[in-house]
């Protein structure tokens, strides 16, 4: 027999509260999740809330719920649970997730979620909170896989980070050359690097490889967008991205189709976005159109990794055009191929590509499974969280846990 479940406000439920304002100046190095609408966003010395706790976005993105396990901070652009009345947190956060927050969002230039108005939205909930546990736990077990596939996802990332940052940042094996230490690489790619330094328009750089521009060493497609009218939804023409709003950790997600694309991305592509926020990047997980938004990049040696941490390390030069002083920051066609870069042999490129693409091979294959859990759980959320048996009086009838 299914349990009792009962109907009535959100504020029935739980109770929200709004965060708290910490500026920049006040904040301290520490472990303590500074918790924004859009997700952790930086660390603090003090806790403002015990966990586990639940937050969501009062201003900016508005619908996103976060479920955080130990104490935080929760920001002033946040609404965080300050009473579950009984309630199973981890439950909560679930139940969060079906509330339609934009209904509740007023219409002002920078639309905001009031707790008083959002109190009052009707849901269902299951009256024992030992079913709430139960419920929790199937899609926490999915949720716990979710995250163990995304830190590994940073873990991998990281590595080909480390291993570009050492090549082409640091020059690690040319440095343990010219100091008469080994390069503890294997002897084939140790020979690829110079013993020796020399000046360049971007500094001292290895002998032998050159000071170069965005278009001298890779391929740049910049993106175009076709009429409105020639979008869809419903899996008609060719994927569509016109900037960070569809990217994700890695890969973006597909938001639209288009059925009359201009300018074209290949799988394996580094994303760049040339509109605010400039020089984000994504990876493109297969072929796509690109709109105004973005520009396509591959090295001229067809390298996936390298491109893609290179165009990371020029993340400082994008910098200079979020600061022109126009309303949006972007860099234009010229200006992108403009910009300067390290141009190593192209054999040393080919050999950190086997080196990271091993490591970004295994991330894609952790966000692919990533991808497919997250579908499962949302799929299996609505079902879960449907009403089977009503309690016959909402919130009247005292049910034990």
């Amino acid at each position: 027999m299914g349990s009792e479940w009962r109907e009535g406000r959100l504020g029935d439920f739980i109770e929200l509260h709004r965060g708290y304002d910490l500026p920049q100046q006040d904040r301290r190095p520490g472990s303590i999740p500074l918790v924004s609408s859009s997700g952790i966003s930086d660390h603090h010395a003090v806790a403002m809330i015990d966990g586990p706790g639940v937050v969501t976005g009062r201003y900016g993105t508005i619908g996103q719920v976060f479920y955080i396990d130990e104490p935080f901070w929760p920001l002033n652009t946040t609404l965080y649970v300050s009473d579950f009345k009984g309630n199973d947190p981890r439950f909560s956060s679930y139940l969060l997730r079906t509330v339609n927050f934009l209904a509740f969002s007023d219409k002002a230039a920078v639309p905001g979620v009031n707790r008083n108005h959002v109190h009052e939205a009707i849901i269902r909930w299951p009256a024992k909170v030992a079913e709430q546990k139960r419920i929790a736990g199937i899609l926490g077990a999915l949720d716990d896989k979710i995250e163990l596939n995304r830190r590994m996802s940073q873990t991998l990332e990281s590595m080909a980070r480390a291993h570009f940052k050492s090549w082409f940042v640091d020059f690690d094996p040319v440095r343990a050359k010219v100091e008469g230490l080994g390069t503890a690489l294997p002897s084939l790619i140790a020979d690829l690097f110079p013993d020796s330094f020399e000046d360049s328009g971007i500094g001292p750089i290895p002998v032998g490889w050159r000071a170069g521009t965005v278009g001298d060493e890779f391929h740049v497609v910049m993106g175009q967008s076709p009429p409105g009218s020639t979008y869809n939804l419903d899996g008609t023409g060719a994927p569509f991205y016109q900037g960070r709003a569809d990217f994700g950790e890695r890969f973006p997600s597909r938001r639209v189709y288009c059925t009359e694309p201009t300018r074209h991305a290949s799988a394996g592509d580094t994303l760049v976005c040339v509109r605010a926020p400039v020089g984000d990047t994504n990876q493109a997980s297969e072929d796509c159109a690109i709109g105004r938004g973005l520009a396509a990049v591959r090295h001229r040696s067809d390298a996936v990794s390298y491109t893609y941490l290179a165009m990371r390390n020029l993340r400082d030069a994008f910098a200079a055009y979020e600061a022109g002083g126009t309303v949006f920051g972007a860099i234009g066609k010229d200006q992108f191929r403009d910009l300067p870069v390290l141009a190593p042999t192209e054999e040393a490129v080919v050999a950190f590509e086997q080196v990271a693409g091993s490591l970004d091979g295994r991330l894609a294959n952790a966000q692919a499974q990533m991808s497919s859990l997250i579908a499962v759980r949302d799929g299996l959320l609505p079902v879960l969280l449907a009403s089977r048996r009503m309690a016959p009086s909402p919130g009247t009838e005292r049910v034990d846990p």
